[in-house]
């Protein structure tokens, strides 16, 4: 059974780095056809892509986030990570970790806050 577990601090303040990892067990973070994603919703607003990493470790951001993010993987810890710089109020919401074949792995979700 595929689980995936998000972590990270609940409060970041604004200009500063929100940083989450999100841990994987039941499967391999290198899986072939396996790709990780990140995905947000604030609130009273539906699901947003943040962005992921594939099997073989290319990224892939949203447009509206690029120049703030980055994904990154820790094989040795089956775990990957989001890092999103220069944060605002706006990107607060709950942080959803999903990943498998065909997405179908979802993370309980973790709430973070980004104070002004």
């Amino acid at each position: 059974q595929v689980q995936l577990q998000e972590s990270g601090p609940g409060l970041v303040k604004s200009s500063q780095t929100l940083s989450l990892t999100c841990t994987v067990s039941g499967a391999s973070v290198t899986a072939t056809n396996y790709a990780w994603a990140w995905i947000r919703q604030a609130p009273g607003k539906g699901l947003e892509w943040v962005g992921e990493i594939s099997t073989r470790g290319i990224t892939y951001y949203s447009p509206s986030l690029k120049s703030r993010t980055t994904i990154a993987r820790d094989t040795s810890k089956n775990q990957f990570t989001l890092q999103l710089s220069s944060v605002s109020p706006e990107d607060t919401a709950v942080y959803y970790c999903n990943g498998g074949d065909e997405y179908t792995y979802w993370g309980q979700g973790h709430q973070v806050t980004v104070s002004s």
